[in-house]
């Protein structure tokens, strides 16, 4: 496949150590070249099939993650224009808690089970019949979803026997690729976490939450914080990636902490609002106050926490509208449109769940609602009513976080809508909160090459991070239309209290 290429380097050679970096995505393998004088030297790209084969069902091939390593790493190489022996760590982030299966042998046992896959909707039933939520919860800091990798290692019991009876290993998709680079088999402790396997007041995994998915112990391999040194790259890997032998690999970091850290979450009470495919939403905290509501991750800096939320369609809302219903306009022209109207789109109300729903309301059968809609109502009513769901549900997991005591005072926003100054004043308008914009973006593969030079004592200061992405212009509130906002928020909240017994019935 043709790569996608972004930003060249620099052409000044290299300051202080190197270190690369790559993202284990759902949609794409992103690698990272970077000095620690704080310039980004080459990056390069490869797609990633995501397989759908029955309803509810997401499946990766690790083996094209592991390919598209293998053409990643000599093309950052070639366009830094340096040599393997050059590179000091290498460190892998990736989506998670996607579930990997290996045999005795190493063998792949199946396709990868997505952290998005919602074929397990039974096996998470049975257990939360089996298991106390409330103790589980304080004890993992997770709530008893489809996230969790229990209730998919017994959908794998009960459909595919042969294949469950074959797994020694259980792990990530950046504990494979790091399996692959070193020969260990090992876990990072955000994947472990999310998992629901590891217990938050030993900071380790706990046999009997690993007994919750039908295998020992031993399956799951030993949880390492981030930053940790995990192996180095063996002869075999040397030979297929290009890197040099004996290079050090770091355990790794989850991608939405890895992004977080990157666009500058870094000290308690930064927020990220992230407006990709999916919304996520993001908070830097000093202590874990573990919530059904919201996801809980280990920050990439140590002693800090990064209780996390995710709503599953934001801008796939936007492009399905687009599409569906406006092919000849573009997302800019509908901003237009939108941009022209009043807060509240003349009296329309979405909701966003047009996948269901994540954080904060974990309800499955929720699904995207219009409410208001009149004859006199446009495209760009609707686009905009779209644009302001999306920042109500923001809203809603700002209002969760502050419930449970955690400080909320400064908010940045990252990725494609991030590019929407409709949008963003939008945001900072329904938050009643400044919205800083960033100067680019490369991702969370930066953030897994930052905490490789963390890991091997490349780098010394975690808050340095900012060398690496600028910062743009910062988006104010509006004092009355956040007034008007804070009424129709109010509204929003309550369509889906009166409609959400209804949406099961629907479907």
């Amino acid at each position: 496949m043709a790569p996608t290429t972004a930003a060249p380097p620099t052409g000044a050679p290299p300051t202080g150590a190197l270190t690369i970096g790559i993202d284990i995505g759902t949609t794409s393998t992103i690698g990272i070249a970077i000095d620690t004088a704080g310039r980004v030297l080459a990056l390069a790209s490869r797609p990633v099939d995501l397989a759908s084969p029955h309803p509810g069902w997401a499946e990766e091939d690790p083996r094209q993650w592991w390919a598209n390593v293998r053409a990643i790493v000599p093309e950052l190489l070639r366009d830094a224009a340096i040599r393997s022996e050059q590179v000091a760590a290498v460190g892998v982030t990736g989506m998670l808690p996607a579930a990997v299966l290996l045999d005795d042998a190493g063998a792949l046992l199946r396709p990868s089970i997505q952290q998005s896959d919602g074929r397990t909707g039974a096996e998470v039933d049975a257990l939360a019949r089996q298991i106390d939520a409330a103790p589980f919860l304080a004890r993992t800091g997770q709530g008893i979803t489809q996230q969790l990798v229990a209730p998919k290692l017994r959908w794998l019991a009960r459909h595919e026997p042969a294949v469950f009876a074959r797994i020694a290993t259980v792990f990530g998709s950046y504990d494979f690729i790091n399996w692959k680079l070193t020969g260990h088999r090992g876990t990072e402790r955000n994947w472990a976490l999310e998992a629901g396997f590891l217990d938050l007041a030993t900071d380790d995994l706990a046999p009997d939450l690993v007994a919750l998915g039908g295998v020992p112990a031993s399956a799951v391999p030993r949880a390492r914080a981030a930053q940790d040194v995990i192996g180095t790259v063996s002869e075999s890997a040397a030979r297929e990636t290009g890197l040099a032998a004996g290079t050090k690999v770091i355990a790794g970091c989850a991608d939405h902490v890895a992004s977080a850290f990157v666009a500058g979450i870094v000290d308690p009470g930064d927020l990220l609002i992230k407006f990709g495919g999916a919304g996520d939403i993001l908070l830097s905290v000093a202590q874990a106050m573990p919530d059904r509501r919201l996801f809980l991750d280990y920050h990439l800096i140590p002693g800090r926490f990064m209780p996390n939320g995710c709503m599953a369609a934001s801008g796939a809302v936007l492009n399905w509208i687009r599409r569906e219903f406006a092919p000849h306009e573009t997302h800019r022209s509908l901003d237009a449109r939108a941009a022209a109207l009043p807060p509240g789109a003349d009296g329309l109300v979405m909701l966003p769940y047009f996948l269901g729903e994540k954080t904060p309301i974990h309800d499955p059968a929720a699904r995207g609602t219009l409410v208001g809609l009149g004859l006199h109502h446009t495209i760009g009513h609707v686009w905009r009513a779209a644009l302001e769901a999306v920042c109500f549900g923001f809203r809603h997991h700002v209002e969760v976080m502050r419930a449970l005591g955690y400080d909320v005072s400064r908010v940045v926003a990252s990725d494609g809508g991030a590019a929407s100054p409709v949008w963003m004043q939008i945001a900072a308008d329904v938050l009643g909160q400044p919205v800083q914009l960033l100067a680019g973006h490369p991702g969370s593969c930066l953030g897994a090459a930052y905490a490789a030079g963390v890991g091997v004592g490349a780098i010394a200061d975690w808050g340095a991070i900012d060398r690496f992405v600028a910062r743009a212009s910062v988006v104010a509130p509006d004092a009355g239309r956040h007034a008007a906002y804070t009424r129709i928020y109010a509204a929003y909240r309550e369509v889906y209290d009166r409609l959400h017994t209804l949406y099961p019935r629907l479907t």
